[in-house]
């Protein structure tokens, strides 16, 4: 499993709409791949995020070293 993220952004919608759309899709994802829904805001855009567990890409994952 690998953590992913879907965001639901924007200038003109209210908070409620993007809300909504978000708990339409933690919904359809399930309970059981659910991490949890964050949001934040800065100016005139709003941005909620769910965090969700999905299936892992089979390319190897490498971080890049800190010097």
């Amino acid at each position: 499993m690998q953590v992913r993220f879907q965001i639901f952004r924007s200038t003109t919608r209210p908070w409620e709409q993007l809300f909504g759309d978000a708990a339409k899709f933690a919904t359809a994802i399930g309970l059981e791949r659910l991490i949890g829904i964050s949001h934040s805001h800065e100016g005139t855009i709003g941005v909620v995020t769910v965090w969700y567990w999905g299936v892992a890409e089979p390319a190897e994952i490498t971080f890049p070293s800190v010097d």
